[in-house]
């Protein structure tokens, strides 16, 4: 009986001890700090940036000349080809003209005529003053020569205005483009007969160099950038636009902005801004849709944060994790204006000199302590890479 009661004593030791080492590991391991996450920030810095408004356009001609007859009469010939470019004066249809030469003959005769009235009124006007001085007419004979004179006179400048108007009507036979430009399709052939003022045209002449590209803008957008304007540091652009063309290429030459609509288009809510480009090539046709790139604003201390840095809470509000001097995250909410390439422009909630999570948010929460790794914007390719120049793929 000793013997077992040893025995049992000796199990009862080892079982107390074991519980003594796994109490002492345990409390050990409570003592023991967590080891802390490591995350990638990138350290804001404050940059003077071009703020660029990308808006949507069509293509309009600086000039258009709807080309219609002044007289009427049967088109005699025609002297262009469609689709060319014409010159100011070039001659581009020729009515017949026999009438008007006719008109212009008549008119031409009854200046004769008048000139011949005039100079025996005139001659007739001065015989009777020299008379009346004499006392060999009467007065009232003198006065009556007097207005026969005034009265040729009056006839006379009269027909030099209808012969004026009757060599006008003559030159209208040749019609001639009042512009240079690409002139379009013929919309009358030789034979057909055309009138004064006639409500269809013959053809159009358009002036596509310079090239006027007018661009859509809501009112909103103006209302913003007046806003963004007022705060500090933020200036105006130099308005240079650059296009974009339909198949994505961008156009060769630069414009300029020229003019504002100073109205709201009630039925878009936008406002039309017109810019100008140099179109020697005639690459640009009236019409094609295009997208402008207008340098609106310049911010001389803009704050950017890469988007991959910025998150939404529940409430849909911007947010982004912060590591403080001490490294410990604090989450800021954050008031964003912008995307520029793959950045925000934030406009309050972080400071230049900030530090900000953009590899390792989804393992930290604000309050956390961490280790950090400095990170960069790879100024080429726009991607955060570490100091071994690897791109980082995600948080």
């Amino acid at each position: 009986m000793l013997s077992k009661s040893k025995y049992a004593l000796s199990v009862l030791v080892v079982f107390l001890l074991a519980g003594c080492q796994e109490e002492a590991a345990k409390s050990d391991s409570a003592k023991a700090p967590a080891p802390k996450v490591q995350v990638g920030v990138v350290t804001i810095e404050a940059q003077k940036t071009d703020l660029i408004a990308e808006l949507p356009g069509r293509t309009t001609s600086s000039l258009v000349a709807e080309i219609r007859p002044q007289v009427g009469g049967i088109v005699k010939k025609r002297f262009f080809e469609e689709g060319q470019n014409v010159k100011t004066g070039d001659l581009l249809y020729e009515l017949d003209d026999s009438t008007y030469v006719s008109s212009y003959t008549q008119a031409q005769a009854d200046l004769e005529s008048a000139n011949a009235s005039l100079k025996s009124a005139q001659l007739k006007q001065e015989r009777y003053s020299e008379l009346r001085k004499q006392n060999n007419v009467s007065q009232q004979d003198l006065d009556d020569a007097q207005v026969a004179y005034l009265e040729a006179r009056a006839k006379q400048k009269g027909s030099e205005a209808a012969l004026e108007n009757a060599q006008i009507n003559l030159g209208y036979t040749e019609i001639k483009s009042p512009i240079d430009g690409r002139i379009g399709i013929s919309r009358v052939t030789v034979g057909a007969l055309v009138t004064a003022s006639q409500a269809a045209v013959m053809t159009t002449v358009r002036s596509l160099d310079p090239i006027f590209v007018d661009l859509s803008q809501t009112s909103l957008d103006q209302l913003q950038q007046r806003t963004f304007l007022a705060q500090d540091g933020v200036e105006r652009g130099s308005n240079k636009v650059s296009l974009i063309l339909e198949d994505g290429t961008e156009y060769q030459y630069k414009g300029s902005l020229k003019a504002r609509e100073i109205s709201v288009d009630e039925s878009t809510g936008s406002v039309t801004l017109r810019a100008e480009f140099p179109n020697p090539d005639n690459l640009l046709l009236p019409g094609m849709f295009v997208r402008g790139l207008i340098h609106e604003l310049t911010h001389n201390s803009a704050i950017l944060v890469p988007q991959q840095a910025v998150s939404r809470d529940v409430k849909g509000n911007p947010v982004a994790l912060v590591v403080n001097d001490n490294n410990v995250v604090e989450s800021r909410i954050l008031k964003v204006e912008r995307t520029l390439a793959n950045q925000w422009l934030v406009l309050s909630g972080i400071k230049s000199g900030e530090k900000v999570i953009v590899e390792g948010s989804m393992k930290v929460k604000s309050g956390d302590e961490v280790t950090t790794v400095a990170m960069k914007r790879d100024s080429e390719t726009g991607v955060i890479v570490d100091a071994n120049a690897s791109s980082t793929q995600g948080n």
